[in-house]
């Protein structure tokens, strides 16, 4: 006859070979109702919305919202696959976020599908979806990412409203550094006629320095006939001057991060402390508080079921009330690693202060 730790094995394997094959969102079609009641029931998995659950973890405190948004994106891929198939996309600002390097969560994602019922949907943690019922573009528009169906960036830039430059003025500046040719946007503003968005993208363009496309579409469009005025979307202009030559996101977005905080860290940032003389003094300091650092340090990224796990479960060496001590195998590597680099940084700091 089956233990209870047995069935809770079968059910971990089910839900093993659902991740294998790279799901995150958990259809009551997925798995029978016996293993999904089990893993709620140990906590391995947690209700999204009705039918719909994601991975947890057994020992994650009530309210604890760290897995929910490590699995928020895979999620909601998953979830507009499986209800609107390939006709969804990610509305023109959230693409041009997601462009920039933007991955936090937002607290409703737009989404765009013909088959759209114009109501948001309630997730976990005051997020949810809102999927509005419009017209699908031309499929060359729209491109894959992390599973997530968005608008290629020329596209997102002509489609995206005004009030983008004004409310995430630092992902629209750090996707508008990506363009390095008028070139990639201008059939674009031709073929639609689009003479006030042209105006608004020169003027965006010369806003971060990008003078020759903001002057390439002026004289282009006028020389098609077309009245444009050139108009700054932006509520300022930055001290900062965008690198022609650098179309990395995540660069232009640091350097922005900065020039914005600057002033108050510089402001709140608190005087060095004295030099200690006492350099032993000082490294048992830090290495008392080892533990705390690391535990701010190490991030989870979500719940993976391992095999090894399954057969600790399966062996009845797995306690739910004490699996603390049950750690993920990738966690565990995680914590082997900031151990060995703390160390290393302790050695070097050592043979720094003995002049060696």
């Amino acid at each position: 006859m089956a233990t209870p730790q047995d069935k809770l094995a079968e059910s971990l394997a089910v839900l093993k070979k659902l991740q294998d094959e790279g799901l995150v969102a958990i259809h009551t079609k997925n798995m029978t109702r016996t293993h999904r009641e089990r893993l709620v029931k140990s906590g391995f998995i947690k209700e999204v919305m009705k039918g719909w659950y994601v991975p947890s973890r057994p020992e994650e405190p009530a309210g604890e919202s760290t897995a929910w948004y490590a699995s928020f994106w895979g999620f909601c891929a998953d979830y507009l696959n499986s209800r609107f198939g390939d006709q969804w996309y990610l509305s023109p600002e959230q693409s041009l976020s997601i462009h920039s390097g933007n991955w936090n969560i937002p607290g409703q994602l737009f989404v765009r599908t013909p088959k759209g019922g114009n109501k948001p949907t309630a997730l976990l943690h005051q997020t949810s979806i809102l999927d509005a019922r419009l017209k699908f573009p031309d499929r060359n528009d729209i491109e894959r990412k992390e599973n997530l169906r968005i608008m290629i960036m020329p596209a997102a830039l002509i489609a995206c409203t005004p009030g983008f430059y004004l409310n995430n003025a630092v992902d629209a500046r750090a996707a508008l550094s990506m363009i390095s040719d008028a070139s990639e946007i201008l059939h674009r503003l031709l073929e639609g006629g689009h003479s006030t968005i042209a105006g608004r993208l020169a003027g965006a363009f010369r806003n971060i320095g990008k003078n020759a496309i903001a002057d390439n579409i002026i004289e282009t469009m006028r020389s098609a006939g077309y009245s444009i005025t050139e108009n700054d979307p932006f509520n300022e202009k930055l001290a900062i001057i965008f690198n022609e030559h650098e179309l990395s996101p995540y660069v232009n977005r640091i350097r922005m991060n900065w020039e914005d905080m600057r002033g108050i860290v510089m402001e709140t940032f608190p005087q060095p402390p004295e030099f200690r003389q006492n350099t032993d003094e000082y490294l048992k300091q830090v290495d008392d508080i080892y533990l705390t650092d690391a535990y701010h340090s190490l991030s989870i990224e979500g719940y993976r079921v391992s095999e090894a796990l399954i057969e600790r479960v399966r062996s009845g060496s797995w306690e739910p009330e004490t699996n603390k001590r049950d750690k993920e195998y990738a966690d565990a590597l995680a914590a082997r690693g900031y151990w060995q680099a703390f160390q290393a940084v302790t050695l070097l700091s050592k043979l720094g202060i003995a002049g060696v």
